[in-house]
């Protein structure tokens, strides 16, 4: 090459033709090294962009460079529709609802804390004698534990001079070699319930008094008790304390009876094995092979914390060692906000030759922490349970743990990252961000956060509309260029021009109230709290505050309970309510399967197979209406079972989903599509948008009154076949609502947990506009929430704090959001007035 050549490295990444879903062959450049933000409406096709193209291809690339042996045993996505993607780096992402984890994963764990937690103390802590000494930290210790073979942690005690060997890193894994006997590492055992062996003691054994012989095949043990002695025909409570042993305990032999099966047919001499009521569910558990049968066998189960290790995990004899005062159970109790005064006391501890050592150790320790620290999760415990973690503190150890790896050269595709963060929380976020691009690394992320796209280096936004009506780059350019932008969607919203206010506040006189009091659960204590009636309530604060232990875990079940007529939940001492009845609405997507779409979500697509069934060429044939199902044999696709898709196995490649070449993704078989109404077959309707199915089905009340009101919600751009399980979770959320519309709602509460998880704010003034529909009728509504676009809009506000964890549980502002505004006395009622103060022209 010459020497007076230049390589020129490429600064952008090139998409051409894009067509992943709603994607309408879009050529855009995505910067490189830089921080881009992807916005645009909910259903727009961002994340076509950003997951579908971008992080499908980069990962995509990266695997198929590796041998074939490899390939095969790692999941490669298929290939993106798209003509060209030229300089992708390597991509990883973190999507917006990460896999819940195993019950074995802490947050400990899952950001690796626990790993150098464990290392501190076998290197740095103090072990006791088998004769009671307890060594202080030394060199010598940790030089022991460096050791290998027969000599690893062997150490001296220095008072009797006994050896022993020390607890070794390993050790302290309760995944590993220290997990407690007992309950394997878990800290939980499944036990029988004793008090659901007998389902109602006032009844008969011969009428079903005890639960355990309704599983499969103990029907007939009441009639092998009487032939044991046992009375079936006397109330169980008036049963001799012999004859409830039998029952409970009683020994398993074999009985000669007569037994008359199910069909009538009698067996003479039959030896039936007797089963107590205790055996019946273990034995169950054990020969059950049926989903349905295990859960029937689990209601007799429940988890409890292991009487060995009081949910410790680990084998009891590791808590005799100490690190700063503690065993290693308590220090992974405390808060990660709390590490940093126990490494002090750690340090304080050590001779000075120990130092250099404990300060390497520390220092990935601090590497370790920090990020968590930053994204405001400092009052999340080690211990804490993976799966009890919500998405947004999920994604947010996930990008603490990508941040510490120090990459280089890797694009990071991150969808909606500001899910559950306090906006105290978003300039961390930026933070690590920002340190993402400066090790080198490229950043696109698809949020609506406007401070977050306020402070990206680069902006594309995808629209103009949802579904058909997006999958185009409208606008593109910096934050401030897009300030100035008149097509730019998310402009006003960054200059401060927008509408914020999109409904009429009611005043604070509410007709009636719910008032109730949580005693003591987590960080609450004693706290009352008071919902007005007929009203929308934010209820916010800091993830960790005491939220979701105050509404979802103790307001909705005791509501109904109430509903049922059963106890409150222990925690809630108090309960005055008009409400009847509460129905919660989270984004989780409608149904797991493609064969769930948005007709068969509602009553749309029974309407149709009704509707079609009616129709002279289906009576002709005594077609029913189960002949114009895709989930059906008589109405599926033969080749693809009304899937619409076939999958082709393609060896060491990615399998190959394609559509189905006989029904071209029709899903129905050709004879089924021959029957027309208004000349549209079933298909054809199946295959329009809401808005041009209304006009349509002008002479079909039933159909049309549903499809206005999935036009109403903004849901109009759905096409009636569209999967459920592909929705965004703010399409979700509204498809849920769609049937409640219709009704009057007085007695009801709807209770939304973060609601504009993956909403645009213009989204957001549509999910309000429906709530008002629903206030409306009567409903009453309570949002949790850390969305400043929403709390504006609420008519009441229930601020919980200070802050998280233990610095959290009580309530420190309620009122009228206006009202508070004015006498900002909580960190969230201030990031209120400020947000509010840049709309002030609005």
């Amino acid at each position: 090459m010459d020497k007076n050549e230049v390589t020129i490295i490429p600064a952008e990444i090139e998409v051409r033709g894009g067509r992943v879903h709603n994607l309408k062959n879009i050529n855009v450049n995505i910067p490189l090294h830089q921080f881009v933000a992807i916005s645009g409406l909910s259903g727009s096709g961002k994340s076509s962009l950003a997951m579908g193209i971008l992080y499908e291809e980069g990962s995509r690339r990266y695997l198929e460079a590796l041998s074939t042996y490899t390939r095969r045993r790692i999941k490669l996505g298929a290939q993106a529709q798209v003509d060209s993607v030229k300089h992708i780096p390597s991509a990883l992402a973190l999507h917006q609802r990460p896999s819940v984890p195993s019950e074995r994963a802490t947050v400990g764990t899952m950001s690796e804390l626990f790993n150098v937690i464990r290392l501190i103390f076998s290197r740095l802590g103090s072990p006791v004698c088998p004769n009671g000494h307890r060594l202080k930290p030394s060199l010598e210790i940790a030089q022991a534990m460096s050791k290998s073979g027969d000599e690893m942690g062997l150490v001296t005690c220095p008072e009797c001079g006994t050896k022993f060997y020390a607890f070794s890193a390993e050790d302290f894994a309760f995944n590993s070699d220290g997990a407690c006997r007992r309950c394997q590492g878990t800290g939980r055992v499944r036990e029988l319930d004793e008090d659901k062996l007998i389902g109602d003691e006032n009844l008969t054994l011969d009428q079903g008094a005890v639960a355990s012989w309704h599983l499969p095949g103990r029907n007939f043990m009441p009639q092998v008790a009487e032939q044991a002695g046992v009375r079936i025909n006397v109330p169980y409570k008036e049963l001799s304390a012999k004859e409830k042993d039998f029952v409970l305990n009683g020994p398993s032999k074999k009985y000669k009876m007569d037994f008359i099966s199910g069909t009538g047919r009698v067996f003479h001499d039959f030896n039936a094995l007797y089963e107590n009521a205790h055996a019946a569910v273990l034995e169950s558990a054990k020969t059950s092979k049926s989903t349905r049968a295990q859960q029937r066998i689990n209601e007799f189960f429940h988890a409890s914390t292991c009487p060995v290790c009081h949910g410790t995990r680990l084998r009891p004899e590791l808590l005799s060692q100490l690190a700063g005062g503690k065993n290693i159970a308590e220090v992974t109790d405390l808060t990660l906000g709390d590490l940093e005064q126990w490494k002090q006391i750690v340090l304080s501890a050590l001779p000075a030759n120990m130092h250099q050592m404990a300060t390497a150790i520390f220092k990935q320790f601090d590497d370790n922490l920090r990020p968590l620290l930053e994204l405001g999760l400092d009052y999340l415990s080690l211990s804490r349970n993976g799966n009890t973690l919500s998405t947004g503190e999920l994604q947010r150890i996930q990008l603490a743990r990508t941040l510490r790896t120090q990459t280089t050269g890797v694009l990071y595709v991150l969808d909606e990252p500001s899910i559950g963060l306090h906006p105290d929380n978003i300039n961390g976020l930026l933070h690590v961000f920002h340190e993402l691009v400066e090790q080198g690394n490229s950043l696109v992320v698809v949020d609506h956060n406007i401070d977050i796209i306020g402070a990206a280096d680069w902006v594309i936004e995808i629209g103009p509309g949802s579904g058909s009506e997006g999958g185009n780059v409208i606008e593109q350019g910096t934050p401030t260029e897009l300030r100035k932008k008149p097509k730019s969607l998310i402009g006003p919203f960054l200059n401060g021009s927008a509408k914020i206010k999109v409904r009429k506040i009611a005043n604070t006189k509410a007709p009636s109230k719910t008032s109730f009091t949580v005693a003591d659960y987590f960080n609450l204590k004693r706290v009352t709290a008071t919902i007005p009636t007929n009203r929308i309530t934010a209820v916010t604060g800091f993830s960790g505050a005491g939220k979701t232990s105050l509404i979802l875990d103790s307001l909705v079940p005791a509501l109904k309970a109430r509903e049922n007529n059963a106890p409150l939940p222990k925690q809630v001492t108090e309960l005055t309510t008009p409400i009847k009845n509460v129905v919660s609405v989270d984004a989780v997507p409608v149904g797991k399967s493609t064969r769930s779409t948005v007709a068969t979500y509602t009553s749309i697509m029974d309407n149709l197979r009704r509707l079609f069934a009616a129709q002279p060429a289906a009576k002709e044939k005594h077609w029913t209406a189960s002949y114009f199902s895709y989930n059906n044999k008589q109405g599926a696709c033969p080749n693809c079972g009304g899937t619409g898709i076939v999958t082709l196995d393609i060896q060491y490649l990615p399998d190959m989903q394609q559509v189905c070449p006989e029904c071209n993704g029709d899903r129905y078989n050709k004879e089924v599509q021959q029957v027309k109404w208004h000349n549209y077959s079933i298909v054809d309707l199946l295959n329009l948008d809401v808005r041009h199915a209304i006009p349509v089905f002008g002479d079909v009340p039933k159909i049309q009154r549903e499809l206005k009101l999935l036009d109403e919600v903004g849901l109009g751009y759905l096409h009636l076949g569209e999967s459920t399980p592909s929705l965004s979770g703010g399409e979700a959320q509204r498809l849920k609502l769609v049937k409640h519309l219709n009704r009057q709602q007085k007695t009801t509460l709807f209770v939304f947990d973060e609601p504009s998880v993956g909403l645009h704010p213009l989204d957001v003034q549509v999910l309000l506009q429906v709530m008002q529909r629903l206030i409306d009728r009567g409903a009453t509504i309570i949002i949790i929430t850390h969305d400043v676009n929403l709390m504006v809009n609420a008519d009441y506000m229930i601020d919980l704090g200070p802050r998280g964890g233990r610095n959290g549980g009580q309530i420190v502002a309620h009122g009228h959001p206006e009202e508070l505004i004015q006498h900002p006395n909580s960190l969230t009622t201030q990031y209120l007035a400020e947000f509010v103060n840049r709309f002030k022209l609005a």
